[in-house]
């Protein structure tokens, strides 16, 4: 471990990882799809779409919480002329919150898996778009700046969705 909360090899390589990161939501995020949709059937009878989906709501409001607080200003202290790209990422950041919240508000309310899966498809093409952006201008500049010393304090758990 290195002293600001994450591995030597995230710190040698931080853009892959955010990439490998961003994998691992959309698969969950999949799972979650895939749990909301009534044609599909479940082969596990203990799953539980609902609580899928909610987990799946905390994990990403936290991730995107983590950057906004830690990933982008150690960045930006690095990278000042990044600005308009991370102002752009806070931004997307707010939608999806905005849009996960709507989807709260309707599992709160026991909506038809129906609107679950529109929310949930919605939000999956506002994510891919994000995760583009993000993977395509960050992970250059993240790999490149891994070498530079320690990485941002992130800790083990933003690597974990």
């Amino acid at each position: 471990m290195s002293d600001d909360g994450g591995t030597t090899a995230r710190v040698v390589a931080l853009g892959r990882e955010l990439r490998r990161l961003h994998e691992r939501i959309r698969e969950c995020l999949d799972d979650v799809l895939a749990g909301a949709d009534p044609t599909v059937a479940l082969l596990d009878v203990t799953a539980d779409p609902i609580g899928r989906c909610r987990t799946f709501c905390t994990v990403l409001d936290a991730h995107h919480r983590q950057e906004d607080a830690t990933l982008f200003p150690w960045l930006l202290a690095r990278r000042p002329d990044l600005a308009a790209v991370v102002v752009r990422l806070e931004e997307d950041h707010r939608l999806v919150g905005a849009l996960l919240g709507e989807l709260a508000t309707d599992v709160t309310r026991h909506a038809p898996p129906e609107v679950l899966a529109r929310h949930l498809e919605g939000l999956d093409a506002v994510l891919e778009n994000h995760f583009r952006f993000e993977e395509r201008q960050l992970v250059p500049v993240l790999d490149a700046l891994s070498g530079d010393g320690p990485g941002p304090a992130l800790g083990d758990a933003f690597w974990e969705p």
